[in-house]
C-alpha cells in the first residue's frame, strides 16, 4: 500500500495520482468550493433542464389529453393531425431536455462548459436576468 502524501497513513486511493487517506480526501474536498462563475455557470444548466422538463412534461399531458379525447381509438380527421401535432411537440420538447440533461452532465462531470456560456454569454448574464429561448 502507498502511504497518503498528506498525513503518512497507508491508503489506495489515490487523487490526480497521488496517494491519500479518505481522512485527508475529505478534508481536501470541504476546502475547496467552487468558484464564482461555476457556480453560475452550474446555475444556468440546472435552469435550462428544469425548464426543458416542464416543457416535456406539458407536452406529454397535452398529448395524453388529445388521445384520450378518442375513447373508441378512432379519431376524426381533425384528430388525426391534432394528434401528429402533440406527438411532433411532444418530440421536441424530450429532445430539448435530453440536451439539457447532456449539457449538464458533461459540466459536472468532464468540466465542460458549453460554448453559449462561454465567456461573453457569463459576462453578461446574471442569476437574476435568467436567460431567454
Amino acid at each position: 500500500m502507498a502511504k497518503c502524501s498528506n498525513c503518512g497513513s497507508e491508503t489506495g486511493l489515490y487523487s490526480n495520482g497521488a496517494p491519500i487517506c479518505l481522512k485527508c480526501a475529505g478534508l481536501w474536498e470541504t476546502k475547496r468550493k467552487p468558484s464564482a462563475p461555476s457556480l453560475e455557470i452550474r446555475s444556468i444548466l440546472h435552469c435550462e433542464l428544469i425548464s426543458a422538463t416542464r416543457r416535456a412534461v406539458e407536452a406529454t399531458r397535452e398529448f395524453n389529453d388529445v388521445v384520450g379525447q378518442f375513447p373508441s381509438g378512432l379519431p376524426h380527421p381533425d384528430g388525426v393531425q391534432r394528434i401528429k401535432n402533440a406527438s411532433n411537440k411532444l418530440t421536441v420538447a424530450r429532445k430539448e431536455m435530453a440536451t439539457a440533461h447532456d449539457r449538464l452532465n458533461d459540466y459536472l462531470s468532464r468540466g465542460i462548459v458549453p460554448d453559449d456560456l462561454k465567456k461573453s454569454r457569463l459576462a453578461n448574464t446574471t442569476l437574476g436576468g435568467r436567460f431567454r429561448r
